[in-house]
């Protein structure tokens, strides 16, 4: 196929004033010209091949159908409600507790975004985060979910002394650590919210702390000064070398529940979680288990003395009146002690 000759002789290296340069192209196809009146058609669809080809890798081809056409429709459709949803105030936080194995008891919330969307229906975070991330909307999203959870957070707090300790989990995308001012942000966030530092932690991917080691080195160092903590999401399923642990201020990491499940199948052995856990000890930081679906699981888990844990078995994630009402019962609360 000529589109793959030509993607290979893009690829060969070639020189630019003694420096060996290495491009890569996507390439967007119209194999049939039948149904068409004008030249800016078939560029227009070629380009919609290309943009797919473009989100499938990048170095890709990818030839139009009709149904690609529509998916592009709705997603630039859905691009643009997307912009007016912060505005309408049609997102809301979801809360996931996060157990103790020690004690059993609530330790903290993940905050978990969800969009009310007038039409669909409320929408997990993977039908609309990807194209926030790759607009820039992330980033009046991820502030505003930044504010929110630290909101409510010191709301519970404040309601009785045996709440005094919970903390929430926040995530944070690429877009917003990139931010020149983003340490800004968390300290007018935990200033106008009267949350104190320690109850926020970030969860941060792998691969975010790759990109970029440099500032981000300095922009954990504020952070940890500041007395938020730090966590690694998904751990084990980024990047490859584990030396980055020792050289970022990292509080805890999450296993990745592709790990947790690995431990219920037949012929399988908890060698590698167990490895994680007590790397995570000997580093001095907390191990947090996600994914946590079964019995098994979760005793298996305390055997291996990780300290926390979440996922469906202990608690789905829920909206506010219903984390208010397992906490609740959790605290042996007086019903209603939120109203």
């Amino acid at each position: 196929m000529i589109t793959r000759i030509i993607l290979e002789e893009l690829k060969k290296p070639f020189q630019i004033k003694g420096h060996e340069i290495v491009t890569t192209a996507s390439i967007g196809i119209v194999s049939s010209l039948a149904e068409y009146t004008s030249a800016e058609e078939v560029l227009r669809d070629a380009d919609i091949a290309m943009y797919r080809a473009k989100v499938l890798g990048k170095d890709c081809i990818e030839v139009f159908s009709p149904d690609l056409h529509d998916q592009v429709f709705l997603r630039l459709a859905l691009e643009n409600e997307l912009r007016h949803a912060l505005e309408n105030r049609e997102f809301e936080l979801y809360y996931q507790p996060i157990y103790s194995l020690v004690t059993d008891q609530i330790a903290g919330f993940e905050a978990l975004i969800r969009w009310n969307h007038p039409t669909r229906g409320l929408l997990l975070p993977n039908e609309f985060l990807p194209i926030a991330e790759e607009t820039g909307l992330i980033l009046p999203i991820g502030q505003w979910v930044l504010y929110e959870a630290c909101s409510q957070l010191s709301r519970w707090r404040e309601m009785d002394p045996a709440l005094r300790n919970l903390s929430i989990n926040v995530n944070t995308s690429p877009r917003q650590l990139k931010q020149p001012d983003f340490v800004e942000q968390v300290i007018e966030t935990l200033v106008e919210t009267g949350l104190s530092a320690d109850a926020l932690k970030l969860e941060i991917t792998e691969s975010m702390v790759m990109d970029n080691p440099v500032i981000i080195n300095e922009l954990f160092h504020r952070l940890y000064h500041l007395g938020v903590q730090l966590q690694v999401d998904d751990f084990g399923t980024g990047y490859s070398s584990l030396s980055y642990l020792q050289h970022f201020s990292f509080h805890s990491i999450k296993i990745d529940r592709s790990f947790i499940q690995e431990m219920d199948r037949p012929g399988r052995k908890s060698d590698l979680v167990r490895t994680m856990v007590q790397m995570a000890h000997d580093l001095g930081m907390n191990a947090i288990a996600e994914g946590v679906e079964t019995e098994e699981q979760r005793a298996e888990l305390k055997r291996l003395t990780c300290q926390y844990a979440q996922g469906f078995l202990l608690a789905k994630p829920m909206d506010r009146t219903a984390a208010e009402r397992c906490l609740e019962l959790e605290m042996d609360l007086v019903p209603g002690h939120f109203d």
